[in-house]
């Protein structure tokens, strides 16, 4: 695939944060990658909604993905395990924040998860200053309102109650 460079980083941040969700719903019933630990704080770890098997299929379809489009499989497991980490950093700050596994907050859920793949795989895709806050900002528009259309879709599964999570804050 000849893309430019930023659409080509763009597209493989949308599949590979998109991929958790849709294994869920093709492979439900994965445990908790903290395995419910809390901290001190009384308050999980990661939550229910962070599994091993979300994490391994965003480092899995990060070189798969890289490959087909013609990248170096190293720049998409890069890719795949930045994003999977800017994730779980979220994560924990959320739950440190006393927010229920799945509760929405546009930047804290983007910004790591794409700010960490464009500097991890900036040796294959080095991207000057103006397309890499391109491509931030279009991945940020572009998660809420596919996070939106899923929400509405039903492709999240809010009903269930996330195995080690932490209970609803009031008002939520």
């Amino acid at each position: 695939m000849n893309l430019p460079p930023a659409l080509l980083l763009f597209l493989l941040l949308l599949a590979v944060h998109g991929a958790p969700v849709l294994a869920d719903r093709l492979l439900p019933g994965a445990a908790p990658l903290d395995g419910g630990r809390r901290l001190a704080d009384g308050r999980p770890l990661l939550g229910g909604h962070k599994t091993l098997r979300g994490v391994v299929v965003m480092v899995a379809l990060g070189p798969f993905l890289a490959g087909l489009w013609g990248l170096p499989w190293q720049a998409g497991l890069a890719l795949g395990i930045a994003s999977a980490a800017g994730d779980l950093v979220a994560s924990f700050l959320k739950r440190r924040l006393g927010l229920r596994p799945g509760a929405s907050v546009p930047g804290l859920d983007q910004l790591p998860e794409a700010l960490l793949p464009l500097l991890a795989v900036r040796p294959w895709l080095p991207l000057g200053p103006v397309p890499s806050l391109a491509v931030l900002g279009a991945f940020v528009l572009a998660d809420l309102l596919l996070t939106g259309l899923g929400r509405r879709l039903g492709l999240y599964r809010r009903g269930r109650p996330p195995a080690g999570g932490a209970p609803p804050r009031a008002g939520s």
